[in-house]
């Protein structure tokens, strides 16, 4: 699937994807299970973020309750249009992240949830290009749904036959991407996590369930996903949360 394609794709799912990605539930979710632990040893005061692939900007509450500050870039119209409608005092730009246009070396750190796998066949320009906006030192923290897992054997059919997916959506092969920059970047954090909570608390738009009975559930899977997480491992993992540094 083109850029073009894919924009047309998220700014006809938009909204929907807000909805379900941005209420209260998956902000619990994304606060407990993905930006504490993605986050954690890293200090984001007075530094300056791009939050890539951003739509309306589900991360965005997080770095400013750090003291971030914050750029969001999506290739979604409608996806920025939220986002500066939530966030009025952080900076926006409707771009691919393939050619953002920002300076060399000038970010402290780049974060995606959920952005890259939708990037194939070209996710080695995005990371050449985060590689490029970084400052030396400056951070890539991102989560992604990982190859060589069970959830990606599921994961693979599900693509094949959902509407809410493109065609090139696929996980992340970690082990290839790191072996491609381990000449631009230091690899300091992988954690393996996601289990029943991710698929029903986090995607609940992929399984069509109406936001308004999340609140009922999502305590009691929220201390499952807790509980599971101890011992699940990579295979049985649903996303890998990365964070790597630039030489």
């Amino acid at each position: 699937m083109s850029e073009k394609e894919q924009k047309i794709l998220f700014n006809e799912i938009a909204s929907l994807y807000e909805a379900h990605y941005g209420d209260a539930c998956s902000q619990q979710y994304r606060q407990r299970f993905i930006n504490e632990p993605m986050f954690d040893g890293i200090s984001l005061s007075g530094k300056k973020v791009v939050e890539a692939m951003s739509g309306s900007g589900e991360t965005t509450g997080y770095l400013l309750s750090k003291g971030a500050r914050v750029t969001g870039i999506d290739l979604s119209v409608a996806g920025i249009n939220s986002f500066k409608k939530r966030w009025p005092g952080c900076s926006a730009i409707c771009a691919s992240i393939l050619n953002t246009g920002f300076k060399n070396n000038a970010y402290d750190c780049v974060v995606s949830v959920g952005g890259l796998h939708h990037l194939h066949p070209s996710l080695d320009k995005a990371v050449s290009e985060i590689h490029r906006i970084l400052k030396p030192g400056g951070y890539f923290c991102f989560s992604e749904p990982h190859t060589g897992s069970a959830p990606d054997l599921i994961r693979r059919y599900w693509y094949r036959h959902d509407n809410f997916f493109a065609d090139n959506e696929a996980a992340i092969n970690l082990k290839k991407l790191k072996d491609r920059f381990s000449s631009g970047f230091t690899f300091e954090k992988e954690i393996y996590m996601g289990n029943i909570a991710y698929l029903f608390v986090l995607n609940s738009l992929i399984f069509r369930i109406p936001v308004r009975i999340k609140p009922f559930y999502t305590p009691a899977l929220l201390r499952l996903e807790s509980m599971i997480n101890r011992f699940q491992g990579k295979f049985l993992s649903c996303f890998a949360i990365s964070g790597w540094r630039k030489k």
